[in-house]
């Protein structure tokens, strides 16, 4: 009898772990091309901390194929979550045309801060979005800083999308434009792979920062599966400093 009693508590153990396994094989993931140390593109994959930590999460939940991959930019990233190629996208911003066809995991993994890049010497006094009025700007495709400032950006201000964060820097130091809005660590990431940091700065204030999530495709099979354990896991991840930890090392592999 108490043979059967042990054998039922396994069975009952593993039961949540196999039905995902059963229901979801496979997950393709992806995210930002250039974002590191949260995500970039290598041989065709997305690696970096945020990647990483999905993987993990997914296969403690019995995920047995986890697929990173790049399409090519983060527009396509976002582009691929939409069509459903993708079934979780990494690192994005919350916003209402998101919201239309993604599934947020309901804990961010961390505060992304956003800055203003300048070219040396070309400095202005920035406190509030309306210093940027009459001013031309410059940012990445795809990119958004949620509802307010994207509301703002379109209403008030001069800002043309380039096709990369590198391009963008290209636009900033031919002065096509006065000003770049980019992520920190992605800039800062750029700047060094472009040797360009003795003709960049950034303004002392941060346009802003934002919390950065997981979001499941809505033509996910695997989203009302997967949910809660994810939510659960991230929420662990935060608080016991193991996202810091992941950023850690995916700063020195590169």
């Amino acid at each position: 009898m108490k043979k059967v009693i042990l054998l039922l508590c396994v069975f009952l153990s593993l039961w949540p772990v196999s039905i995902y396994a059963d229901s979801c094989r496979s997950l393709v993931i992806t995210g930002h091309p250039t974002y590191w140390p949260i995500a970039w593109e290598t041989k065709g994959k997305i690696v970096g901390a945020a990647p990483e930590m999905v993987t993990a999460i997914a296969r403690d939940m019995g995920v047995k194929k986890v697929t990173s991959k790049s399409f090519g930019s983060w527009a396509k990233a976002q582009e691929a979550a939409k069509t459903g190629d993708a079934d979780i996208i990494f690192g994005i911003y919350k916003n209402d045309e998101r919201l239309g066809y993604l599934n947020y995991v309901e804990h961010p993994f961390m505060r992304d801060p956003v800055v203003i890049a300048v070219k040396k010497g070309k400095a202005f006094p920035f406190e509030k979005w309306d210093d940027l009025k009459g001013k031309k700007g410059v940012t990445n495709e795809g990119e958004s800083y949620g509802n307010e400032f994207d509301a703002f950006m379109g209403k008030n201000l001069n800002v043309v999308r380039a096709k990369g964060i590198g391009k963008a820097f290209k636009e900033l130091l031919d002065e096509k434009a006065d000003y770049m809005i980019v992520g920190l660590y992605p800039g800062r990431n750029e700047m060094k792979k472009l040797r360009i940091g003795s003709k960049v700065e950034f303004l002392p204030k941060e346009l802003s920062s934002f919390d950065m999530y997981i979001a499941f495709s809505k033509k996910s099979k695997c989203y009302d599966m997967l949910k809660d354990e994810f939510t659960a896991k991230i929420k662990e991840y935060t608080e016991k400093g193991k996202v810091k930890q992941l950023l850690d090392k995916a700063e020195k592999a590169k």
